[in-house]
C-alpha cells in the first residue's frame, strides 16, 4: 500500500493532474452552489468532496509512520468529540445544530466534520513547519490563521445547510473554541514525528480559502 502510495505521489503526471483537479474541484463547486438548478447536486457532492480533499491530502504526505497515524486518529476524533459535545451542550462553540450538507451523522454529528478539521489542521501545520521562528509563536500565528478561515466559513455553512445557529447569529465563544482547539491540535502536529512535507496541502488550503471567499463575495453581490 505505501508503495502504491509513493508511486502516485511521486510520478509527474499524477502530480500536475491532482495540481490542476483540486483547485478545479472548488471552482465547480463555487458555481454549482451558486446556481439553483445544480444546488441540490453540489450540496449532495459536499461529503464527497470532503473526503476526496483529504484522501489527495494524505497521497501526496511524504511520510507515514506510527506518529503519523496517531496524529490523523487523535485529530479526526477530538474534531469529532468537540463538536459532540458542543452540539449537546451548547457550552463550547455555542448552540448549534448540523443540517443535512454535511452527510450522515452519528449522535447528530456528520462524521464528515472530523474529516474536516483533519484537512484543515494538517494543511494548516504543513503550511506553518514552512516558517521560520519559535515553535510557540508559529502555533499561535496558525491557529489564529484557521480561526480567521472560519470566520470566511460561517455564513457559507448557514446559508448551504451545513450548520445553524440557534439564536441566529455566531457567539463570539465559537472562535475562541476554534482557536483553543485549533491551536491544541497544532500542538500536537507540531510534537509528531513524521516529515512534514506535502507539496498538495498549500494549494489545497488555498483553495479552501479562494472557495469560501468567493461564495461570501458572490452572496454579498446577490
Amino acid at each position: 500500500m505505501l508503495a502504491l502510495l509513493t508511486s502516485l505521489r511521486t510520478s509527474p503526471p499524477f502530480q500536475r493532474i491532482i495540481f490542476v483537479v483540486v483547485p478545479l474541484m472548488h471552482l465547480t463547486g463555487v458555481i454549482g452552489l451558486q446556481v439553483p438548478l445544480t444546488e441540490p447536486l453540489f450540496k449532495a457532492l459536499v461529503p464527497f468532496h470532503l473526503l476526496s480533499s483529504l484522501a489527495l491530502l494524505l497521497i501526496f504526505h511524504e511520510d507515514w509512520n506510527r506518529s503519523m497515524i496517531i496524529f490523523c486518529l487523535v485529530t479526526y476524533l477530538v474534531g469529532f468529540g468537540i463538536e459532540a459535545l458542543g452540539v449537546h451542550t451548547g457550552v463550547i462553540f455555542g448552540e448549534y445544530h448540523y443540517g443535512r450538507t454535511l452527510g450522515w451523522k452519528i449522535i447528530d454529528i456528520p462524521f464528515t466534520i472530523g474529516v474536516n478539521w483533519l484537512a484543515l489542521i494538517y494543511s494548516a501545520g504543513i503550511v506553518m513547519n514552512q516558517w521560520n521562528g519559535n515553535a510557540f509563536i508559529k502555533i499561535l500565528l496558525t491557529a489564529a490563521g484557521v480561526v480567521l478561515i472560519d470566520v470566511l466559513i460561517e455564513p457559507v455553512a448557514i446559508r448551504l445547510d451545513f450548520w445553524t445557529w440557534d439564536l441566529g447569529s455566531i457567539p463570539l465563544q465559537n472562535y475562541l473554541a476554534w482557536y483553543l482547539v485549533s491551536a491544541g491540535l497544532l500542538w500536537l502536529f507540531q510534537l509528531s514525528t513524521f516529515r512534514k512535507k506535502n507539496p498538495l496541502a498549500p494549494l489545497f488550503l488555498g483553495s479552501q480559502i479562494g472557495f469560501f471567499l468567493a461564495h461570501n463575495v458572490l452572496f454579498i453581490i446577490k
